[in-house]
């Protein structure tokens, strides 16, 4: 999700929010453990000499929606969705609309209206394609759930909100601990209400229901990502932490109801905005890629960069690598981890395509950087040549990419400006 774009007539969201107080100690508080031994990193990867050069990545086709700005894009199967941002003109972005993918042009089949919202953003499809949910925000938060026994046009099951996800839920991010799938979801601090996380159970989908929040992030919360039972929480100036939810082998007495703390790291620049945790094709899972934005335009400008996480200890990561593009930033990525390639939404940039294998964390001195304050050497992955594709910024007009979603060899990318792209994906 984006958090500082300047819009003609519209009040930045950045401009309106306080900083964030904290919660008190108590049962919604996640603990703090030293550390997380039950983590298996896999084999030590080793360092791989890359030096291509990046082609363009090839575009197959575009379903063209210029009445809204896009947000986020997720699909399954031969389906793709895509939700709407802010207000075009008098358009405001409380649709959702439904995309035919199963050719190389999107086909919109089916449009859905949220009502009560000015604004949507997270779009995600449950593991087993049963579901659908979808974050709204600004007259009020909530997490619409959408039954997908036809996946083309989805049927509303249930809308959860109350005093926790108010103002509004910025990101519903949606995964499963133990078979369970909860969602997780970032509220957005406005005026004296600070930023907080929500976990919802979903495991009966008619009827969500909370099971912890906490007040949290500096002066957001944004995405998270949850895999083997570990959940990483983008906390903007306050940098990534990782929580237990049950992954460290339960000696700490973890759950989504009871997170504990397992470690953290503030990244460069701060503005923490999403992450992946990569499982390699070997089965090292040693690295995670955080996203961090920084303000923009629509249309014109953004900023930040990719930062690689080395989580060898992960109750101490650190930061040892990172990708920048001039005059642009990321903001959400998908990765093909069989060949060890990110695809990062890069707004103005387009699309960019990072090889990702072997050890980022070591590379020799003509590609390394060393900020002065603080004090922090890590490997430039494009000086290493690990930029090996650019989507989108050859098709003869304006892209603002805001999410990318590799799919079965394709990649979707919803383009904020004229609707959804479908290329295809690097071979190795």
């Amino acid at each position: 999700m984006t958090r500082a774009f300047a819009v003609v007539g519209a009040l930045s969201l950045a401009s309106v929010v306080t900083a964030c107080g904290s919660d008190s100690v108590g049962p919604s508080t996640p603990h703090t453990s030293a550390s997380c031994p039950a983590i298996d990193l896999g084999a030590r990867p080793s360092p791989l000499s890359v030096s291509a050069s990046p082609v363009a990545i090839p575009v197959l086709g575009a379903g063209v929606d210029t009445l809204r700005y896009a947000a986020e894009v997720t699909a399954r199967g031969t389906v793709a969705y895509t939700t709407t941002w802010g207000f075009r003109g008098a358009n405001a972005g409380n649709r959702i609309n439904v995309w035919d993918v199963s050719g190389n042009v999107p086909t919109l089949v089916d449009t859905i209206t949220v009502t009560g919202a000015t604004t949507l953003g997270d779009v995600a499809v449950s593991d087993d394609g049963k579901l659908l949910v979808v974050a709204t925000e600004r007259t009020g938060g909530s997490i619409v759930t959408f039954d997908l026994a036809d996946p083309r046009h989805p049927k509303q099951l249930s809308r959860f909100s109350n005093g926790d996800t108010d103002p509004g839920v910025h990101t519903a991010e949606i995964g499963r601990v133990n078979g369970v799938l909860y969602g997780f979801l970032s509220i957005d601090p406005i005026n004296s209400t600070p930023a907080r996380l929500v976990i919802v159970d979903l495991s009966n989908p008619s009827a969500p229901q909370e099971i912890f929040t906490k007040v949290v992030g500096n002066p957001f919360v944004h995405d998270t990502f949850v895999r083997d039972g570990l959940l990483f929480v983008a906390l903007w100036d306050d940098g990534l932490e990782i929580w237990d939810l049950g992954g460290c082998g339960g000696a700490n007495g973890a759950s989504p109801n009871h997170p504990v703390v397992i470690g953290g790291v503030k990244t460069l620049g701060g503005e923490v905005h999403n992450v992946w945790w990569y499982h390699d094709p070997n089965g090292g899972k040693r690295f995670a890629f955080v996203g961090q934005e920084g303000p923009g335009t629509i249309g014109s400008s953004s900023k930040g960069d990719i930062h690689v996480v080395d989580l060898s200890d992960p109750s101490q990561p650190k930061e040892v690598a990172f990708y920048h593009v001039d005059g642009a930033g990321t903001h959400n990525f998908s990765v093909d981890e069989a060949k060890g390639i990110l695809y990062a939404a890069y707004y103005n940039g387009g699309v960019r395509a990072i090889d990702i294998r072997g050890d980022l964390a070591a590379c020799p001195t003509s590609q390394q950087v060393t900020n002065a304050s603080p004090l922090l050497t890590r490997c430039d992955l494009k000086l290493g040549g690990r930029e090996i594709g650019i989507g989108l910024l050859d098709q003869g007009k304006t892209v603002y990419v805001w999410g990318v979603q590799f799919l079965d060899g394709a990649l979707y990318s919803s383009d904020m400006l004229s609707g959804i792209w479908k290329l295809g994906s690097l071979a190795r």
